[in-house]
């Protein structure tokens, strides 16, 4: 079992940064690949970013693709979203999840456990 806490998320004007955390419980933090998703009201919560259990293969969806930034730290049980440039149209809830699976993943099923997850408003 794995519970996951987001914070860092707030308000903040167009081009402007946040970072995001994501702090796990369990002692098998290590061991789960980890994402993010968002979602706004009335649509399907959607694919941010991805990182496997090594800290390797970063991905991305393309509407963040050099603009957003994935890390984890193993020993401190917690994963990072960085995001820089921030748009209006990022403006969403941000969920963290955690899959058992070692590889990254960009499909919300595969994922086993997910936070309560963080507003993030962008204003223009």
């Amino acid at each position: 079992q794995v519970q996951l806490v987001e914070s860092g998320g707030g308000l903040v004007q167009a081009g402007g940064s946040l970072r995001l955390s994501c702090a796990a419980s369990g002692r098998t933090f290590s061991s789960y690949a980890m994402g993010w998703f968002r979602q706004t009201p009335g649509k399907e919560r959607e694919f941010v970013a991805a990182i496997n259990w090594r800290g390797g293969s970063p991905t991305y969806a393309d509407s963040v693709k050099g603009r957003f930034t994935i890390s984890r730290d193993n020993v401190k049980n917690t994963v990072y979203l960085q995001m820089n440039g921030l748009k209006p149209e990022d403006t969403a809830v941000y969920y963290c999840a955690a899959d058992r699976g070692l590889s990254t993943t960009i499909y919300s099923y595969a994922y086993d456990y997910w936070g309560q997850g963080t507003q993030v408003t962008v204003s223009s």
